[in-house]
């Protein structure tokens, strides 16, 4: 069988010849990673080698500009995830609405100013007796205390100012705008917290749908070995130099590679669909940058120098507590009396004279008259409130607002021994995948010479089918090896960088 084989840089274009089933025509298939287009064509037809070439670069030229541009880099898909997630913009959001909160509550602290004005039409029947004006129910008139009721009504207006002003509580103002800012400063640490792990998730996910592509293609290759092997045998069987029985068994391996290349590519969609989501985007065939795997990053092997304090996951943690400790010391000022400062403006007008408390008559109905302003008053004072019973109960909320920090501050002790346990992880899966990656060519090498040594003994009569398929299983071993070696060694750097909290140790090797 003829076959002529063609790689075209690092995107895995493939061009294969080979017979087809009619002598009079061949086929040409062109395959990158993740298209196969074939073509047949009649010899006939194209006699020219010329004509030949120039199809073969032409289709060659097609594919790698196709795949080329949908190429989707690690740097790409991290910046992606960071503007799509919902979960990065909802932070976003629960920002603004802190640093809202803490202008209000720095505005909180600005006297209160209430103006007022009504005009109103009514009787002014007076009358003694005590009253109360329960849940604000009840109606003020101003007027004498006369012998019977009467129906005289005229139009008066009330205009009012009022200013209030808590301009001293012990500290109570301060630390509620101190409480404020710090739920700002927690959730902006819970923001870089979240942008960390939503890098190192789409680091992960991207490494993973790398490794399963790789995986795929080492299942397409066994398979392709498994084809190509059974042609052999067949046409053995036909000759009469070798059992049926063989043929049967080919069949059975070609079968088996196939079920296995349907799961690997089963199992790269399912990774396809985890990165599609952690980028905010819709599911659809990613094309990967593939340049670095093979290559160890030079940042490996690095010792670590930055600090674990300044870790995004603990910078959270430890804001969590500051924010508790805030909200415990505003409580505490609870406790205390509150100063104010008080100041009242008034001026009233009435359409009743002054002397209508012996002459029934002296009003008038006229509105202007009656809303006119004719008397005003003014008041200021200083005054103090204190609920001496609240100490009672604000100090059992004090109480519990510092349980409250101690279990945070158990909760940021047990993020940091789990960190530190993931630094000691991280140094040992380096080791062990630098280990591997130097192991996997070896093994693919030794696997391949043995598969060719065996495939060659067969095709002699020297050895039987079973030798073959045993050897072909090895070599299958080692290139899927081989791939998970290559990944892992950049899912150790990844960890390390996790641990670490310093992601730039990982993306700048790209």
């Amino acid at each position: 069988m003829l076959k002529i084989s063609w790689r075209s840089g690092t995107w895995g274009t493939r061009l294969k010849y080979q017979p087809a089933n009619d002598a009079n025509y061949f086929r040409l298939t062109l395959h990158p990673e993740i298209h196969l287009w074939s073509l047949s064509i009649n010899v006939h037809k194209i006699m020219q080698r010329k004509k030949l070439v120039c199809l073969f670069f032409l289709l060659v030229l097609y594919g790698s500009t196709k795949v080329h541009a949908q190429v989707l880099t690690l740097k790409e898909a991290v910046q992606t995830a960071l503007t799509n997630y919902g979960s990065i913009k909802s932070r976003a959001n629960y920002i603004n609405a802190s640093k809202e909160s803490a202008t209000q509550a720095k505005r909180d602290y600005l006297p209160n100013l209430n103006v007022s004005a009504q005009q109103d039409y009514g009787t002014v029947n007076g009358q003694f007796g005590p009253s109360y004006g329960l849940n604000g129910l009840g109606v003020a008139s101003s007027g004498p205390t006369l012998s019977s009721q009467n129906s005289n009504a005229a139009f008066g207006g009330l205009y009012l100012a009022n200013i209030n002003w808590d301009f001293f509580a012990f500290g109570r103002s301060r630390e509620k705008i101190k409480t404020a800012q710090a739920v700002v400063t927690r959730d902006e640490a819970d923001l870089q917290q979240e942008q960390f792990q939503q890098e190192v998730r789409v680091a992960a996910a991207y490494l993973n749908l790398l490794a399963a592509q790789r995986l795929t293609t080492s299942w397409q290759r066994n398979l392709a070995r498994a084809d190509t092997f059974r042609f052999v045998v067949v046409t053995r069987v036909l000759n009469g130099l070798i059992p049926g029985v063989d043929s049967s068994l080919a069949n059975a391996e070609v079968s088996s590679a196939r079920i296995a290349y349907t799961k690997a590519k089963d199992f790269e969609q399912t990774q396809a669909n985890q990165l599609a989501v952690l980028m905010g985007v819709p599911p659809k065939d990613f094309v990967l940058d593939t340049v670095f795997i093979t290559k160890i990053p030079s940042s490996l092997l690095d010792p670590l120098h930055d600090s674990l304090q300044n870790h995004p996951l603990l910078k959270y943690y430890e804001n969590r507590i500051r924010l508790s400790d805030a909200q415990a010391s505003y409580y505490h000022t609870l406790n205390f009396p509150a100063f104010s400062l008080f100041g009242v403006g008034q001026t009233r007008g009435s359409g009743f004279s002054s002397s209508y408390a012996t002459d029934q008559t002296a009003y008038t109905k006229n509105y202007w008259d009656g809303v006119k302003p004719s008397r005003s008053n003014y008041l200021i004072g200083i005054g103090v409130t204190w609920n001496i019973t609240t100490p009672l109960r604000v100090s059992h909320q004090v109480k519990a607002q510092k349980y409250i920090s101690q279990g945070l501050k158990d909760e940021y002790d047990l993020v940091q021994q789990q960190l530190n346990a993931q630094i000691s992880l991280a140094g040992t899966r380096i080791l062990n995948a630098l280990d591997n990656y130097r192991e996997a060519p070896i093994q693919v090498n030794a696997a391949s010479d043995a598969y060719l040594q065996r495939t060659v003994l067969y095709k002699n009569g020297l050895t039987n089918i079973v030798d073959v398929t045993q050897v072909s299983y090895t070599l299958n071993r080692a290139e899927t090896d081989r791939d998970i070696a290559y990944t892992n060694v950049w899912q150790a750097l990844l960890l390390k960088a996790a641990a670490s909290g310093n992601f730039s140790l990982f993306i700048n090797e790209f």
